[in-house]
């Protein structure tokens, strides 16, 4: 329960600011591919730059905690796999075929996917208020993918492809990590989790690509740099914040901002196009979205 008003919009405003951070993470990739950059070299320089953040805030969560077995140690290799080398690979490389703004409402997604992938694997009901949901959420995001489909062609079809896996593949670790949580706490499973991701992104380039790829231009350094710290770090932080004062619940909820602040630094910072079926797609999205995650009313 809120102890006060105060502490009520404090909440309030470290969930909004740190959603609005996140979000703004597809600004920032949009710039960066402006200096002729690939995916693989731009997620290198991000995890490259926020590896120091995770690294504290693994070993600052785990103070005084019991060692991880190796057990918990494979499943955080999985989950970081998974949910942030895997998930974030496949979201920056649709990024160079899509706008800003259908990124984040196929992101958006994800509370659906989790109840379709649990239906599929766990056979878990799916209640007919949240079937209603998922149809809402879908229709909005078909709008605006058929709106880009219709000038970009096989490019939208591509970029959408690729950002939708990523939406299954943090779906995944969302229903993988559940009972990993509570046991090692959230802080720290996101910290060592990301730090195995930065390890793979960081192999995958010394593979994929020769070293003088790295000379990059000084603008993609300083983008890289602002989405590590302002909207990699700073915004979990925020986040968790947000939740320690006003509860998840409240906090994701709040956090639905996103989609609606992509759209508007996608129009104002990247010059992308603003019009009617944008605004109708987004609304029948984050409809969908706050009514999958509510709870099903029984009886």
């Amino acid at each position: 329960m809120v102890a006060s008003a105060r502490q009520l919009w404090v909440g309030l405003g470290f969930a909004i600011l740190g959603a609005v951070a996140f979000s703004a993470k597809a600004i920032v990739v949009k710039l960066a591919y402006r200096y002729n950059v690939d995916a693989i070299t731009l997620l290198m320089y991000r995890m490259l730059f926020a590896l120091p953040f995770f690294a504290l805030m693994a070993w600052w969560a785990g103070r005084g905690q019991a060692r991880l077995t190796a057990e918990q140690w494979r499943r955080v290799l999985w989950v970081g796999f998974s949910g942030y080398y895997l998930a974030s690979f496949l979201d920056f490389a649709g990024l160079q075929f899509i706008s800003a703004s259908l990124e984040r409402l196929i992101l958006y997604l994800n509370p659906t996917v989790v109840l379709l992938l649990g239906w599929r694997l766990y056979g878990r009901r799916i209640q007919p208020q949240q079937a209603l949901a998922m149809a809402i959420s879908y229709t909005g995001v078909m709008v605006v993918f058929g709106h880009e489909l219709h000038f970009d062609g096989w490019v939208t079809l591509l970029g959408g492809g690729l950002v939708f896996a990523s939406a299954i593949s943090y779906a995944v670790y969302l229903l993988m990590s559940g009972e990993l949580v509570k046991q090692v706490g959230s802080m720290r499973l996101v910290g060592l989790a990301s730090l195995v991701a930065s390890g793979f992104c960081l192999v995958q380039f010394a593979l994929l690509r020769p070293m003088s790829a790295a000379w990059v231009a000084p603008e993609v350094i300083q983008l890289s740099l602002f989405n590590a710290v302002f909207c990699t770090a700073v915004p979990v932080l925020l986040v968790m914040l947000g939740i320690e004062r006003i509860g998840a619940a409240l906090a994701a909820q709040v956090g639905m901002v996103g989609p609606m602040s992509t759209l508007i630094m996608g129009v104002f910072i990247l010059d992308e196009p603003f019009n009617a079926w944008i605004l109708v797609g987004t609304a029948f999205v984050l409809a969908g979205v706050y009514w999958a995650s509510k709870r099903p009313r029984l009886g």
